[in-house]
């Protein structure tokens, strides 16, 4: 008996996968129906999903987008519908939308805050996606602060242009100094130019040149901000200073000098203690007791300041357990390349902690726009404070879902675009193996 072996001298033609293992009915088989405790659970989540856009459905598209009042859309509903239950009164909407995002900002100057929200996401550009746009759109990122509160506030130009000759003073003043001195000593004294700048020569100089070239647009107060427009200006200005300044308190944490890893533990822990509200209402009632008569410290800058602050004081925790996530080689490879602190901070520590901080400093920055709506709590008329405003007319008294929904849907798609944009940047960034 005698053993034949057989070798396939030709390929096989190939055979197109089957239906059930590609395309969409693979990846339902292998997602949603691979068990059957997950069939079980797929089955009660679409009956979950399919229950509530049962109700929300209906609720949105079978709505009155055109009435002057509550009783009218009921009256519009009965006609259409026989009832008035399940279905929507967007016309508060479509009659106060404006005012929801604007405020009492005077209408025939809404080109401004506009503007100013064009201007911001050119000036987001070239610091959210480097890679794409020219370095040299930075210097109009760095511009931009100053125009943005020309356009906001109005008044003359040369408010604006007085506070960024302070950094201008502060900078020149570090540079001269640092060169002679150490850069610590440069650092404190350009802080100190700048201060003084602004206290006692800043209004001398805004005044003279004001009278010498009076260049300036229609003055708006404070007051008058209100509706979405107020917390986007509150969430950029908190978002954009808190995460500087936490990254000098996270670092003066972990400094060897005592008196500055005090000075910072100790603000740290204040602010993190203490409610935001609360800090809200030394803002707006205790602060002027504290301040020389007469003095007008306009209430939207003290908010700012204090919800940077709160920003400020959790970025710095945020930041510190992405310096204690760095191997301690990190660190003395630096040392062994002969880099200071400060360059070891900026080319090597600094990145990689911030790379690793990323979720937790986009939480924060999402958790600080959202915590903008308890300035209605201290007179501000923010998006949640006209609401209540609406809906103590007598046109439109009663209603709430809508409103609310509205106002959801807006602080939606700023919170998700910045997850989003989160979820990008570590994808990114990401170099070490999944």
């Amino acid at each position: 008996m005698s053993d034949v072996s057989f070798v396939r001298t030709e390929m096989l033609p190939e055979q197109a996968p089957p239906a059930s293992e590609v395309g969409a009915l693979g990846w339902i088989k292998h997602n949603l129906f691979s068990s059957w405790l997950n069939s079980i659970l797929t089955i009660i989540s679409l009956y979950a999903v399919y229950y509530v856009l049962s109700g929300i459905l209906p609720w949105t598209f079978q709505s009155v987008w055109n009435a002057d009042s509550l009783n009218q859309c009921r009256e519009i509903m009965l006609e259409n519908w026989g009832s008035t239950h399940g279905h929507a009164c967007w016309a508060v909407i479509n009659d106060r939308w404006l005012q929801l995002l604007f405020g009492f900002y005077p209408s025939h100057l809404y080109w401004r805050p506009i503007l100013a929200l064009i201007l911001l996401l050119v000036a987001l550009a070239p610091v959210l996606y480097s890679d794409r746009v020219p370095t040299k759109m930075l210097i109009f990122s760095a511009i931009y602060p100053f125009l943005m509160v020309w356009l906001m506030w109005g008044g003359t130009i040369w408010g604006p242009i007085s506070a960024a000759l302070g950094f201008v003073v502060g900078w020149g003043v570090y540079t001269i100094v640092s060169k002679q001195l150490s850069g610590l000593f440069g650092i404190i004294l350009g802080v100190l130019a700048s201060v003084i700048w602004w206290l006692f020569i800043s209004s001398y100089f805004t005044s003279a040149m004001a009278s010498i070239i009076p260049i300036g647009m229609e003055a708006v107060e404070s007051r008058q901000f209100g509706g979405f427009m107020l917390a986007v200006l509150l969430g950029v200005v908190a978002i954009g200073v808190s995460l500087p300044i936490g990254i000098v308190l996270a670092l003066g944490r972990q400094s060897d000098l005592l008196i500055v890893k005090y000075l910072c533990v100790g603000f740290i822990e204040f602010i993190r203690g203490v409610p935001l509200i609360t800090l809200l209402f030394v803002a707006s009632l205790l602060l002027n007791l504290f301040l020389p008569p007469g003095t007008n410290f306009d209430i939207i800058l003290r908010v700012m300041i204090m919800m940077t602050l709160f920003s400020a004081a959790y970025m710095a925790e945020v930041i510190r357990g992405g310096l204690a996530a760095l191997p301690r080689g990190q660190y003395e490879g630096a040392d062994s390349l002969g880099l200071n602190y400060w360059q070891a901070q900026r080319l090597i520590i600094m990145p990689q902690a911030l790379k690793i901080s990323i979720p937790g400093i986009v939480s924060t920055f999402i958790g600080i726009f959202k915590d903008t709506t308890l300035v209605s709590i201290i007179g501000l008329f923010d998006v949640i404070g006209l609401a209540s405003a609406i809906r103590a007319d007598t046109a439109w008294n009663g209603i709430y879902w809508e409103l609310f929904a509205f106002i959801a849907a807006l602080f939606f798609v700023v919170c998700f675009s910045m997850s989003r944009y989160s979820m990008y940047l570590e994808r990114k960034l990401q170099t070490g193996h999944r």
